[in-house]
């Protein structure tokens, strides 16, 4: 007989409507899995996939304001530490409701990420167990891992959540980071606990701007740990808040908001304010006897920043030399990319084509770096100079060679990348008479000045790029065809920005570049998704900084975006009920997306979006 795991005994008295095995299940999701069967949650079933209105989503984003602004900083962190996991982090308030999203692309395209999105409910009668909902119901971190869901449907995810306390104990929100089981990581859990232990110290800070606060522990080492207590005090000594840590320590003792310093430590007030400020750290005694360490991190009535937050340690990894400094997640990048270090090891002369605005100088700095060389960049725009000077602005001329040459000549951009990179921007508009030169140059690397009579051997890796169709030009002779594929020697292509399946990260890319920190959230980048971007990466250069100048906090949502500018015919195609809803507006056109892709089959979309086929239909049915 097949010997069954304890999970495996558990998932069967579950759906067979049996008592559970003793020991094969934690207490907690035990309790949790009975109480869904207690509402008749069938765990085969398909759960609620309850979302409140947007208004709604934007009313419990406002009274938590001071909270999501801690949050959305904890969830950037957040996301560079787990980055490549395959995951989404949430944040959620006191009801178990999803304010914002910062994920990980792949998830969050996938039904699970789909399914965790702002205003959807995430209480265990609506979804089952699950950790958010959870840990907003026990009041204390939970992961729930795999088939420790209640509905099987679930069973690839690994969640884990935090309540998110206020200095009373009330909470007022809840962190949450899930990713798929396969990619399960147990260190996870402690970076989400320690980004809500985290926000909550930042609270103190940012609501008790004009009080003192102490930071003390047993252990000096510890003053600057997340494990260290923290106190508000007032300028007459009451206590204002404790965090979560400071309690601990103060144990049996009337550690709360309305208290006296003097009731909870030995040297009074005064004395231990005196040895505070004087910036050094002093050995004080609690009224129950223990000593500790404390130091002041905020003088009263004086308004400073929070102390910046420093990354747990957890292992930097360095970057490889090779790697490129743009993002490079898209398949059709990752595939121009395989080779390219080769290429280059073998000097074949590169050719990269895309649109305006698709990073093609990008990609040739990066081609320059992929050959180690020690020689310059030099980049030139073939369609800025005229007809007649071209040759000399690559080759050099010498001194009185024609009627506006320098005086004392010039070198030429071959010369000066030598040993180096001579980029060839814009090379669609070489002009024909100067293409003959080019191809003799590319064949044997020699050099001649205009008016000049010796020739000079140049080591030189060649790029070029355009955006138009040289293959057509070829075929139109307006460009030679041997120069064509003397330059093509290996080519690029660099895909439209809308069509790029790693939007969302070039979007966090570039943001980090301009503001680094800064979080995006997925609303914001839905939003982005619905532009057609003819300008490419330059056009959401633009809007981001234009977002970066009207925001009214230290985060981009979708809130940023309300300027109206050119959107996919999807977009504006979206049914009237969603229309000027952004987050119901994002469904529908993923519904819209899916029923056109399989051919307007409206039971194939259902089973593909996880829907109801009257869902599906009523998003669709003004479809052309």
């Amino acid at each position: 007989m097949q010997h069954l795991s304890g999970m495996d005994r558990a998932r069967n008295a579950l759906e067979k409507g049996e008592r559970f095995p003793v020991g094969a299940l934690q207490p907690i999701v035990a309790d949790s899995w009975q109480r869904c069967r207690d509402i008749d949650l069938d765990p085969r079933g398909t759960p609620r996939h309850s979302v409140v209105a947007f208004s709604d989503v934007k009313h419990r984003r406002e009274a938590n304001a001071a909270m999501r602004l801690l949050a959305l900083a904890e969830m950037q962190l957040l996301h560079s530490q787990i980055a490549g996991s395959n995951f989404m982090i949430a944040l959620g308030d006191a009801d178990g409701i999803v304010l914002d999203t910062i994920s990980d692309q792949h998830f969050a395209a996938s039904e699970a990420g789909r399914s965790i999105i702002p205003g959807s409910m995430w209480s265990e009668s609506e979804r089952g167990t699950n950790a958010l909902g959870l840990a907003a119901m026990v009041e204390q971190p939970v992961a729930i891992y795999g088939r420790e869901h209640y509905f099987a449907c679930h069973s690839h995810l690994s969640c884990m959540a935090a309540p998110i306390f206020n200095s009373d104990g009330k909470i007022l929100g809840l962190l949450d980071a899930s990713c798929a089981h396969e990619a399960r990581q147990e260190h996870t859990h402690a970076l989400v606990r320690m980004a809500a232990a985290q926000i909550e110290n930042g609270l103190i800070y940012q609501d008790h701007s004009k009080s003192f606060v102490f930071a003390f522990h047993p252990r000096v080492e510890y003053l600057d740990t997340l494990s260290a207590g923290l106190i508000s005090v007032s300028l007459d000594g009451e206590v204002v808040s404790i965090n979560r840590p400071g309690k601990a320590f103060l144990n049996g003792l009337s550690a709360a908001p309305g208290s006296h310093f003097d009731m909870l430590f030995e040297a009074g007030f005064g004395p231990a304010v005196d040895g505070l400020l004087k910036g050094g750290v002093i050995r004080i005694r609690d009224r129950a006897g223990s000593g500790v360490f404390m130091v002041c991190r905020q003088i009263g009535e004086r308004r400073t920043p929070m102390p910046k937050r420093s990354s747990p340690s957890i292992p930097v990894l360095l970057r490889k030399e090779d790697a490129p400094d743009f993002v490079s997640d898209d398949p059709a990048i990752k595939r121009s990319l395989n080779d390219l270090a080769e290429a280059v090891l073998l000097c074949m002369p590169v050719h990269i084509t895309g649109e305006t605005g698709t990073g093609k100088e990008l990609m040739a700095r990066h081609v320059h770096r992929l050959s180690g060389r020690k020689g310059e960049f030099i980049a030139f725009n073939c369609g800025a100079v005229p007809e007649e000077l071209f040759t000399a602005e690559i080759f050099g001329h010498e001194r009185g060679a024609f009627t506006s040459a320098r005086a004392e000549g010039a070198p030429g951009l071959a010369r000066l990348a030598d040993r180096g990179t001579l980029f060839l921007d814009e090379v669609a508009d070489i002009p024909l008479a100067a293409q003959t030169s080019l191809l003799r140059f590319l064949d044997t690397m020699e050099i001649r000045a205009v008016g000049g009579q010796k020739t000079q051997k140049v080591d030189i890796q060649i790029v070029s790029a355009t955006n138009r169709d040289l293959e057509d030009m070829v075929a139109q002779r307006q460009f030679r065809a041997d120069l064509y594929y003397r330059l093509n020697a290996f080519a690029i292509r660099l895909p439209a920005l809308r069509t790029r399946s790693d939007f969302a990260s070039v979007v966090r890319h570039l943001m980090e570049k301009m503001a680094p920190g800064t979080p995006v959230t997925d609303a914001a980048i839905a939003t982005l998704l619905q532009r057609k971007w003819p300008g490419n990466i330059r056009e959401l250069r633009s809007v981001l900084q234009r977002a970066l100048v009207r925001r009214r906090a230290d985060y981009i949502d979708e809130s940023c975006f309300d300027e109206a500018g050119p959107v996919s015919d999807l977009s504006r195609d979206c049914c009237d009920e969603c229309r000027g809803r952004p987050l119901n507006r994002a469904k529908c056109q993923e519904i819209r997306s899916v029923y056109q892709k399989t051919d307007k089959n409206i039971s194939r979309t259902a089973r593909e979006l996880g829907l109801s086929r009257t869902t599906v239909y009523k998003h669709v049915r003004t479809a052309a």
